[in-house]
């Protein structure tokens, strides 16, 4: 063997003795993964994520996905001739884009778990809707009325335990009913926090269309690779933080804070995302954890 390759045999198994200290920390450990954005809509993206997720499953972690669909939403409405309205970053959701909605989002769902089953893992899709998994309240926007929007009110986890005892991987999709038992869409970082709140996940991994947290919004160079509760809220409160991180961060402290151990933001357009934040000791996105942790399990 020639000394380059052999350069590179050796790097990549400093890669995976780097991994191992993660791979011991994490298993049998439930990892939530909200997977959306731009990694959904490329399909090369979309089997690398599928893979990342794969992967995990294959040594040792118990990954569940809670999917979105936000763009094959908008899509299949304006094939139908509907037009898409959105109040306050919301979208509106009359009865026939609920039903459009319902359609897509397990029409997406089951083509995650084809993915994950050509890799050799047995998958199942389930929706909120499927042994009672989440219950529903309508949900304002400001005050307004938004249509079929819901707001998580109970989980009941019970399904999901099921099917990661019996070594399924459970992929969620992002639906609900209110205690009538009429059917609501609701925000899929919402009900990935929510899962990961109710199973006690020991991440939850969110899958986005941008690097992570940023010190000043306008810096790229300010990226925040740790971060912990308290200096988010002060971000927050000193008004670093707008646009769509802002939800998405208070999800963030809402889950370290109802006993998840740690919250990643990832940019999903970055390939592998999930792998080299999990298992390298630099990662690539913002870790959010609580105040007396540290982010390497093993200095």
């Amino acid at each position: 063997m020639g000394e380059q390759n052999m350069e590179t045999v050796m790097e990549k198994a400093q890669v995976l003795i780097e991994a191992l200290p993660y791979i011991q920390r994490f298993n049998r450990k439930i990892i939530v993964v909200k997977y959306g954005g731009s990694a959904m809509v490329d399909e090369q993206l979309k089997k690398q994520v599928i893979q990342d997720v794969t992967l995990l499953k294959l040594v040792g972690f118990k990954p569940i996905i809670v999917h979105g669909g936000g763009k094959e939403i908008s899509q299949w409405v304006g094939k139908l001739g509907m037009e898409a309205e959105f109040v306050n970053g919301l979208r509106k959701t009359d009865a026939a884009t609920m039903e459009v909605a319902e359609m897509v989002l397990n029409k997406v769902n089951k083509s995650l778990v084809q993915m994950v089953q050509e890799l050799g893992v047995l998958a199942v899709g389930v929706s909120g809707k499927d042994g009672g998994l989440f219950q529903v309240e309508k949900k304002l926007s400001k005050g307004q009325d938004i249509g079929f929007v819901g707001e998580i009110t109970k989980v009941n986890p019970k399904i999901l335990y099921d099917l990661l005892e019996k070594d399924f991987l459970p992929i969620v999709c992002p639906i609900g009913l209110d205690e009538e038992f009429q059917t609501y869409n609701i925000n899929a970082d919402d009900a990935a926090c929510a899962v990961a709140r109710a199973v006690s996940a020991e991440k939850l991994a969110f899958l986005t269309d941008i690097e992570g947290v940023y010190q000043d919004p306008e810096d790229k160079g300010t990226l925040i690779s740790e971060l912990t509760v308290s200096k988010a809220r002060e971000l927050i409160s000193d008004g670093f933080i707008g646009g769509g991180m802002l939800p998405k961060l208070n999800n963030c402290i809402d889950a370290i804070e109802n006993g998840v151990s740690r919250v990643h933001i990832l940019d999903g357009r970055i390939a592998h995302c999930l792998l080299l934040e999990i298992f390298t000791n630099k990662g690539i996105g913002t870790a959010i954890i609580g105040d007396k942790e540290t982010r390497f399990y093993h200095e």
